[in-house]
């Protein structure tokens, strides 16, 4: 059978390889790396819907179970708590709505499914030099041809996309981030996000302190561009630094790195037979998660796309839509994060004024500190078909699920067969009360699941009688259809062939 290059090794990687996988298509991974470092908390916080993808692979439920989830996030402006947010209690949801836990643990579950996947065959120190947009990657070990390349190698892949003849537009902050994961006691933070404005104790600038699972806090400053983390530590300010967070307890550093970060997205995630994922296809700033959840999602939608074209079931036309869809999932990202940078890091006076009139005028709910990962919904996707009865919803308040339409993720509603979730990511899921008819010529996979009233499931769609919903392989809904509606020509759409089929199948 045809073989995958998955370029980088990371999560977005492993999470490509592993749905791929589990398509039936065998994965050659390759890594410039020599091993798998365990170290650093860097992507700390998924988002539910990612741990949806994530157990669809075996991961979902361990990285869920061994991550924290933080009830309440405080808001600080100098010496005031500003505001304060308590989330909802999701005790009786399949998966809270985030859980912090480290990136470097999270790769190390998802290196266990991946090593129990005879299909995948991993390969570190292979540092790839050149990827064409035949699929051809050379690395110093060789050439290898794919059927496709999913290039998920990070920020730093220039030259890859420079040789697709990709830009990479946008910007980097001058600011850095100094980033420290510390083990400490401090049992009130253990369910707690704080965020602090101009503290005294990093006078003009954020600190954001996370609790992370084993009694860890990471804790994030913003430091000048010129900061030398060296110097810091010799004479003894980081340890003041640390202190003035965490007061007098004893506390351990295990791990510390300074970034800057940039926000920029490329002009194109699809050249070829290549497709751009994760760093490599956008940068965003840190605030609201939006990088490593972003890039699960990009993997996800790869994964079914290019299984789909390899087993038959959909013409190549099916991968430009990747580039559609999950283009546009990143610039939504980059316009959030750039707005929240705006206002977490003024660039000019007018910036400046707008975040002191704010925080000065104690107007709460103009503050902006990073709005959470959300899924992007395809609502105007070539595969999406419209329905005039249910437009796409506005973004409901945090916490919040959205109304369901055509485009938007399906609700994690149960069925007497098992979550809706799950079963939808086995391929195309029909719900319905009526018979469906669906053209014999249609190859891909079909699953139907009757939708009856009144049920949880139709209470949780707010399902008509008559209807039948379409969701992809991705959990989204494709179609919306009345009882009369053509079924094989949403599926064919959905696959990618908008052309018309005779309706009187």
């Amino acid at each position: 059978m045809s073989r995958v290059i998955v370029v980088g090794n990371g999560p977005v990687g492993q999470t490509c390889a592993l749905l791929l996988a589990r398509w039936g298509v065998p994965v050659l991974v390759l890594d410039r790396r020599p091993y798998r470092e365990t170290v650093g908390s860097k992507a700390i916080c998924q988002q539910r819907d990612v741990l949806d993808i994530w157990a669809a692979v075996g991961a979902g439920r361990r990285i869920s179970d061994e991550g924290v989830t933080w009830r309440t996030s405080r808001t600080f402006y100098r010496d005031d708590e500003l505001f304060s947010v308590t989330l909802p209690d999701s005790s009786t949801a399949t998966f809270p709505p985030f859980v912090n836990i480290s990136q470097a643990r999270t790769e190390e579950i998802l290196d266990e499914c991946v090593a129990a996947e005879p299909l995948i065959d991993v390969r570190w120190g292979h540092h790839v030099t050149g990827i064409t947009e035949d699929g051809v990657v050379t690395c110093e070990q060789g050439t290898f041809q794919g059927d496709y390349v999913v290039a998920c190698s990070g920020g730093r892949s220039d030259g890859f996309r420079e040789a697709l003849g990709v830009t990479f537009d946008g910007e980097t902050f001058d600011d850095r981030f100094l980033i420290c994961d510390i083990v400490s006691e401090i049992p009130d933070w253990t369910r707690e996000r704080r965020f602090y404005f101009d503290p005294a104790w990093n006078p003009g600038r954020q600190v954001l302190i996370h609790p992370c699972p084993d009694s860890t806090f990471r804790i994030d400053w913003q430091v000048p561009g010129d900061y030398d983390l060296a110097a810091e530590e010799a004479d003894g300010r980081l340890a003041g630094r640390i202190r003035a967070v965490v007061g007098d307890r004893p506390y351990r550093i295990v791990w510390k790195s300074v970034y800057r970060f940039s926000s920029r997205v490329a002009s194109r995630l699809r050249v070829g037979r290549v497709l751009l994922a994760g760093d490599t296809a956008h940068q965003y700033a840190p605030f609201g998660a939006r990088g490593l959840n972003s890039g699960v999602a990009d993997a996800e939608n790869a994964a079914w796309k290019i299984a789909f074209v390899l087993n038959g079931w959909a013409s190549e036309d099916l991968l430009e839509t990747y580039n559609d869809e999950r283009h546009a999932a990143a610039v939504e990202n980059l316009e959030v994060t750039s707005a929240t940078m705006r206002f977490l890091v003024p660039q000019d006076d007018e910036q400046r004024e707008l975040r002191s009139s704010v925080l000065d005028g104690r107007r709460t709910s103009d503050v902006d500190s990073g709005r959470f990962a959300e899924p992007f919904w395809y609502g105007t996707s070539p595969l999406t078909t419209p329905d005039p009865g249910r437009p796409l919803p506005t973004r409901p308040p945090r916490g919040g699920l959205p109304v369901p339409a055509p485009g938007t993720l399906v609700p994690d509603a149960p069925t007497p067969a098992g979550r809706l979730r799950t079963l939808a990511r086995d391929g195309f899921l029909l719900l319905t009360s009526g018979h469906p008819r669906v053209a014999p010529e249609f190859a891909g996979p079909v699953r139907t699941l009757p939708l009856t009233f009144p049920s949880a499931l139709a209470t949780a769609l707010a399902a008509k009688p008559g209807e039948t919903w379409i969701v992809r392989p991705d959990a989204h809904i494709a179609a919306v259809l009345p009882a009369d509606g053509d079924i094989t020509a949403a599926l064919r759409r959905a696959c990618g062939k908008a052309c018309p089929v005779d309706h009187g199948r």
